[in-house]
């Protein structure tokens, strides 16, 4: 009896130790807002469970290696052959390109044009997605070891898919651009005109609330980054519109589209660092003749000719 009645004084009741436990959590999350005392120890949480992630990824990767490898060599020729076709029918596109490039690049050098940075990349593979339905947030395995950092921009073969939001040691935290936090400033590709695509929760609708209803938007119009803020440099696909449905009363028009990247499906995206030369860029652009090196009549007599 004795012995009860003192594990009772010591230990304190469930009640308290919830109130001390609250207490603690609201300190530390206003501690956490107000300044970034706590960042260093949640990077370094993230590169302590990043060896977790790896594991738990491990079983689904093994899993997609053993399907692949025990696919019919039939379907593999197929494959084969299909992809030697478009292999072929591309390089035949991008030689018109590379022409179509180097006879811009000695125009511009001719007028005296500044040539257009491109931006580097490189591929990421998605280790785990948020379950929570209003949260849309992956994980990446590139961290600021490898040059990530946040606010920095993921693309994929289609469009934009999100931004990086926190950067972690040997992993990256990004969220999707059909988060409902998430604002992105995009552009009519046809017309021009400038607004902010917001997510809506949905991976496969976005909302453009600050549309007038005179805005020159149709349905089918595309729309890409308009670069304004600088996260995202400017041209790359984010979406189609799909409906404007314009409403007299109202001052703005209600327009939805579908995101151009399929955000429920990626598992490999790529990292964008913006405002950086390709390897070569610099030496070609050594060897394209600037304005100072051809002769004053060269421009005039482009101009005449055009």
């Amino acid at each position: 009896m004795a012995e009860h009645a003192q594990r009772s004084f010591t230990t304190p009741a469930p009640g308290l130790r919830f109130l001390i436990l609250g207490g603690l959590s609201l300190v530390l999350l206003i501690a956490d807002q107000r300044s970034d005392y706590l960042d260093s120890v949640r990077k370094a949480i993230g590169a302590a469970v990043y060896p977790l992630r790896v594991a738990v990824d491990t079983p689904v990767s093994l899993w997609r290696w053993v399907g692949e490898s025990t696919a019919s060599r039939n379907e593999l020729v197929l494959e084969l052959s299909r992809l030697r076709t478009e292999k072929l029918i591309t390089q035949a596109r991008l030689m018109r390109y590379a022409a179509l490039e180097a006879e811009n690049a000695r125009l511009r050098a001719m007028l005296g044009a500044r040539e257009r940075v491109r931006e580097r990349v490189q591929v990421a593979e998605i280790m785990s997605v948020s379950t929570n339905p209003f949260r849309h947030v992956m994980v990446v395995d590139k961290g600021t070891r490898d040059g990530a950092f946040e606010g920095q921009a993921i693309i994929d073969a289609d469009g934009v898919v999100g931004q990086v939001i926190e950067a972690g040691l040997l992993s990256s935290q990004a969220m999707l651009i059909s988060d409902p936090d998430h604002a992105l400033p995009v552009q009519v590709n046809r017309s021009g005109v400038r607004t902010i695509a917001v997510g809506t929760g949905e991976h496969d609708r976005l909302d453009l609330p600050f549309l007038p209803n005179n805005a020159d938007i149709h349905e089918g119009d595309l729309l890409v980054t308009s670069g304004l803020g600088g996260a995202f440099p400017p041209g790359y696909p984010v979406g189609t519109v799909r409906s404007v449905i314009r409403v007299p009363q109202n001052p703005f028009a209600e327009v939805s589209a579908t995101p151009a990247a399929s955000l429920g499906q990626i598992r490999e995206v790529m990292l964008i660092w913006p405002g950086e030369n390709e390897p070569g860029d610099d030496a070609a652009a050594a060897e394209a003749p600037g304005p100072a090196d051809a002769p004053p009549e060269s421009a005039a007599d482009t101009t005449a000719d055009e």
